[in-house]
């Protein structure tokens, strides 16, 4: 397995990338936008992404985006094949990012939003913390980048305040990003079916 910084020679695996993703939002229904081939190829080119390959098997991307003149970068689209599920493959990825990211853009804040509790205790043992969406970028683009997520709605009722994703930063002027608290999967699984139940009522009637 190798996890390197995505190059011109990995445009050809922007297809899978695309299918994996859209996929994986079938199946959680919930909390991933869907990104178009030439999206990934671009991001590629720039040299803005991470991935995994296995044996020339696609096994793993994330990537990275600037915001606000880049005060702003958000590691995104992190998504691993199934093949290649429940070996720890996320959070390597997610380390090589965060490193990478830290060593291109030394100045800027690292955040990402996500619905899934695997990826919030990952970030949160990378040294991001929780914040409020008003702590994260206020570009209209990346904001845009929601709309194709089943959960776009949302975010617009409650005008970019909140959704059910949650929001994490990693603040590089903050000497120590260390957890202060234990990692509680319970308090933030309560605290998404909480969303759930307030912002998705709507859906059932």
């Amino acid at each position: 397995m190798r996890i390197v910084i995505a190059n011109k020679t990995h445009i050809k695996y922007a297809e899978i990338i695309c299918e994996t993703i859209k996929e994986s939002a079938k199946i959680r229904g919930t909390g991933i936008a869907e990104r178009t081939p030439e999206y990934i190829i671009k991001r590629i080119k720039n040299n803005n992404a991470v991935i995994a390959i296995d044996s020339g098997n696609f096994a793993g991307f994330c990537y990275i985006e600037t915001w606000d003149n880049k005060e702003f970068v958000v590691n995104s689209g992190l998504i691993v094949h199934p093949n290649f599920r429940n070996q720890g493959l996320a959070k390597k990825i997610k380390k090589k990012i965060l490193e990478y990211s830290k060593q291109k853009y030394p100045d800027a804040k690292i955040f990402g939003i996500t619905t899934g509790l695997a990826v919030l205790k990952i970030n949160y043992e990378l040294g991001y913390q929780p914040v409020t969406f008003s702590e994260l970028t206020s570009d209209e683009a990346f904001w845009n980048g929601c709309k194709t997520c089943g959960n776009y709605d949302v975010l617009m009722r409650t005008d970019k305040k909140m959704c059910l994703c949650t929001g994490m930063l990693y603040n590089p002027t903050h000497k120590k990003n260390a957890k202060k608290h234990p990692y509680n999967s319970k308090v933030l699984s309560r605290l998404k079916k909480i969303k759930q139940a307030l912002f998705l009522k709507k859906n059932k009637k």
